[in-house]
């Protein structure tokens, strides 16, 4: 059990002091706080008032107790409005194409170039001298300042692996952001909230201070603190009272946001394990490409093309690796059979299908279905693959849930089933785990059991034993190759090392320059023809290597000869 620590305890209790006098002091103090008593007046702190008593004989200390519950009520409805309209203009800033996107962050640069205090005056003056024209005022003073931040956060998310692969699965926009781009910038949000809440409620004072907030009759900490001062050098505490309320809500509000920034983990019950083996396809393929070209516009406008015309054909259940140095396209092509190239990226084919599905136009739900249950795409990094606010059991049964319709015992019970066949240890506790608290072979089979949550027809396994010593890779070759006996799917594994490559795979192609140089069966690799592929193999040292000798390197030209 985490030990609670003591700045946990004062917080919570000064909170519930707080709401205490906000729902309670009206009840408890309301007669006290409207008694007069002129025989009474502005009289001295005291036991009998503690804060003293106004020019007409009413108890200060009861006043302040009774002012809390506007004082927070003005601060938390006008933090809800700079959330809210925060949220709606950096989500639309997010998702808008690059042109309104410059001009609406433009424009909410321009407002945060202004002091937020001055704009919250402006705003005062338009909506008029009361309690509602300040709540408006100081909460619209405040959208830019959340709109700018929400912004940011969910830009810095939303090209996460995580994210892409949601959109693969056939997720909405907007579940994606509630359930994927929303807990990952909920920690700062919320640090952020809170310490707004506190200047929100200074703000607040301020005004009433100044005659533009509250208005009588009714009374707020600001109001009261304006009173108080006019007698400060005879009575302090009229004055003090008021501002000890202020200053010990807003210093709870910035510690609260502390307290809820820390990391919490959801509750997922362990389930058996159970799993039916999938039968596997024959028949047609599970993917056909035909002259794939893909690509990018640069920042001046013009076209770059990275994939040169590639024929790719991937028979049900066979194993395909594609290899090749850095820049030779590979993961492109991947990404563009998963469909997970972004709006900048230009993809033209003859033919590009997965089980017969038209990958070229618009997909109907059914397809869109099929394609997040029967397509799996394994990323090379998973620590930045998996959603780090996310357990890994919730991450798991998302597919099950959403395309298969299963409820979420079920598909609890089929994810623990998944992680045991990728041999994760005790999956019924670790599914209950986030994913930082897995090793990096861990995340790499945890991403594999995703894979299998649905029917899976096809994995992509963008280069998944890259930065793994040995014994890791060994273990995620496993874990692949007990998925693919199981399920029956296809593989396609992308690859640096054509060693790996040949003890895995069926076939293996090798691709170079965004072409595909040479096509062959594993078994055939001391056959290659090409240069480039036994330049490849030559650079893989072996038991007869001279080590007295420097190892080859690939030359600059792809016909050109290397040693071995």
């Amino acid at each position: 059990m985490r030990r609670v620590s003591p700045q946990a305890v004062a917080v919570v209790a000064g909170l519930v002091v707080v709401a205490g006098a906000a729902v309670l002091g009206p009840t408890l103090f309301g007669d006290a706080a409207e008694a007069r008593d002129l025989t009474n007046r502005q009289a001295e702190a005291s036991a009998a008032h503690p804060f003293g008593t106004d020019d007409l004989g009413r108890d200060l200390f009861a006043r302040v107790v009774v002012a809390t519950r506007l004082s927070l009520l003005l601060t938390l409805g006008a933090v809800g409005i700079s959330v809210a309209g925060g949220v709606v203009l950096g989500v639309t800033a997010a998702v808008l194409p690059r042109i309104p996107r410059r001009l609406l962050t433009g424009l909410i640069d321009i407002l945060l170039s202004f002091p937020w205090l001055l704009l919250a005056l402006f705003f005062s003056v338009i909506w008029g001298a009361t309690s509602t024209g300040a709540m408006l005022a100081i909460g619209f003073a405040g959208i830019p300042v959340f709109a700018r931040l929400i912004y940011t956060l969910a830009a810095s998310v939303a090209n996460t692996d995580y994210v892409r692969t949601a959109g693969l699965l056939g997720s909405s926009p907007l579940r994606t952001s509630v359930r994927h781009v929303l807990p990952n910038i909920m920690p700062p949000l919320v640090v952020n909230v809170a310490a707004h809440a506190s200047v929100t409620l200074l703000s607040f004072a301020a005004l009433s201070f100044l005659g533009l907030g509250v208005q009588a009759p009714e009374y707020d900490w600001g109001r009261l603190l304006n009173a108080g001062a006019k007698d400060i050098y005879r009575e302090p505490m009229a004055a003090i009272g008021p501002g000890i309320a202020i200053v010990l809500t807003g210093v709870l509000f910035s510690l609260l946001g502390e307290l809820l920034s820390e990391d919490r983990r959801p509750v997922v019950r362990a389930v058996r394990e159970t799993e039916e083996p999938a039968e596997t396809d024959s028949g047609e393929a599970v993917v056909d490409v035909q002259n794939l070209r893909v690509s990018f516009r640069t920042d001046d406008g013009s076209l770059v093309e990275r994939v040169h015309g590639i024929d790719l054909r991937i028979a049900p259940g066979e194993v395909v690796g594609v290899v090749g140095e850095s820049g030779s396209g590979k993961s492109v092509t991947a990404m563009a059979i998963a469909g997970l190239l972004g709006p900048e990226a230009q993809v033209e084919c003859r033919r590009l299908a997965f089980r017969g599905i038209d990958l070229r136009g618009r997909l109907s739900a059914a397809q869109r279905r099929q394609l997040g249950l029967e397509q799996a795409m394994i990323f090379q990094d998973p620590l930045s693959s998996l959603n780090p606010a996310l357990t890994v059991g919730r991450q798991l049964t998302e597919v099950s849930q959403v395309h298969a319709g299963l409820s979420r015992g079920a598909a609890l019970e089929k994810a623990v089933a998944a992680l045991d066949l990728v041999r994760i240890p005790d999956p019924a506790r670790r599914i209950r785990q986030l994913p930082h608290e897995f090793s990096g072979g861990m995340r790499q089979r945890a991403m594999i059991a995703m894979g299998l949550m649905g029917t899976p027809r096809l994995l992509i396994a963008d280069e998944p034993t890259t930065a793994l010593d040995v014994t890791v890779q060994r273990q995620v070759l496993r874990a692949l190759h007990d998925a693919r006996e199981r399920t029956g799917a296809a593989i396609l594994l992308i690859s640096h090392d054509i060693a790996l490559v040949s003890g895995f795979c069926d076939r293996i192609v090798v691709m170079r320059d965004g072409v595909v140089v040479e096509q062959l069966a594993a078994s055939d690799l001391d056959q290659a023809e090409h240069p480039y592929t036994r330049g490849l193999i030559a650079c893989v040292p072996g038991m007869n290597t001279d080590r007295s000798r420097p190892l080859p390197v690939i030359g600059v030209a792809a016909d050109e000869e290397v040693p071995v």
